[in-house]
């Protein structure tokens, strides 16, 4: 499955879409970036003398790079995906902080499989920015599935 058909799987859409590319995908991670672009919504409100991307939106980004793009591809491999119903269900997230990220700043996700057993995909997840600094790290798992009604 090609990068393009794996972004356009993603159940989500803007302003909640925090993928921009994939640079990299296999059975054992992913790779991408996302700017975020200085008209979001949330940064009128998080910090208005400073804006700053807040934790949890991070965390999604590197949920939807790096576990739910790598969910896609991996069930891609094992069962034929006539259909753009996903299900994901985010099941954990252990994230740690070390740099803001800022209005207008490229982040780039990678991650790392650990397991994927019965839909249940975990991944270690790292975030840099444009200058190669560790953002955050982490480890994220959820339950990423096809529904089979209408396949």
């Amino acid at each position: 499955m090609d990068v393009i058909k794996i972004i356009e799987k993603l159940p989500y859409a803007k302003p909640f879409l925090f993928v921009d590319t994939l640079s990299h995908i296999d059975s054992s991670g992913a790779a991408g970036s996302f700017c975020f672009q200085k008209d979001l919504d949330f940064y009128e409100g998080h910090f208005k003398q400073l804006p700053v991307t807040p934790g949890v939106i991070l965390t999604e980004c590197c949920a939807q790079i790096g576990l739910v793009c790598l969910g896609i591809f991996l069930l891609s491999e094992t069962l034929e995906t006539k259909t753009n119903d996903l299900s994901v269900v985010f099941s954990s997230s252990q994230m740690e902080f070390y740099l803001p990220v800022y209005p207008g700043e490229t982040v780039y996700v990678s991650s790392e499989k650990l397991y994927f057993r019965f839909n249940k995909l975990k991944c270690k997840v790292k975030m840099h920015n444009a200058a190669r600094e560790l953002v955050c790290k982490g480890e994220l798992a959820g339950m990423i599935k096809y529904s089979t009604h209408g396949a």
